[in-house]
């Protein structure tokens, strides 16, 4: 095999799904928290996710000059909102029961322990490949 053919796309280890129960408060009928089920993201869809969450931001007494500025909280909502296969969070009935209208807000209200919640994104970002936390790269962006 050439070292060109290694590189070929039917080598490539196909990444597995992996099972994560992000709240205790909803449980089977044991008692046990529901596991559900999350994928890998491409980096090109994470980057349009990055894309979504960054706005141009005018840097004042410099006309026509913008920086910018990722929305940190908005881009892990949809980060983790993309990576869940089970539940369905874009199925209508279930943001119904919520009261929510995007796959976002219901993550916020299934998830709704703020401890809880923060695990979870953690857990996303490790699943994700993400070793260092997104937060904590913008915190030492800053400084």
């Amino acid at each position: 095999m050439s070292n060109f053919s290694k590189f070929m796309k039917a080598n490539k280890i196909e990444k597995k799904n992996q099972m994560h129960a992000p709240t205790k408060s909803l449980c089977d009928e044991n008692g046990k928290p529901l596991e559900w089920e999350f994928r890998h993201i491409t980096s090109k869809e994470n980057e349009n996710l990055r894309e979504e969450c960054t706005l141009e931001i005018p840097i004042t007494g410099k006309p026509n000059m913008y920086r910018q500025k990722v929305l940190s909280g908005k881009y892990m909502q949809k980060m983790i909102a993309a990576s869940v296969v089970v539940p369905d969070l874009y199925d209508a009935g279930l943001q119904d029961s919520y009261g929510v209208k995007t796959p976002e807000e219901l993550l916020l209200a299934m998830v709704d322990d703020p401890g809880e919640y923060n695990e979870l994104a953690a857990f996303v970002q490790k699943f994700q490949g993400f070793d260092v936390p997104f937060e904590d790269k913008v915190e030492e962006a800053k400084n």
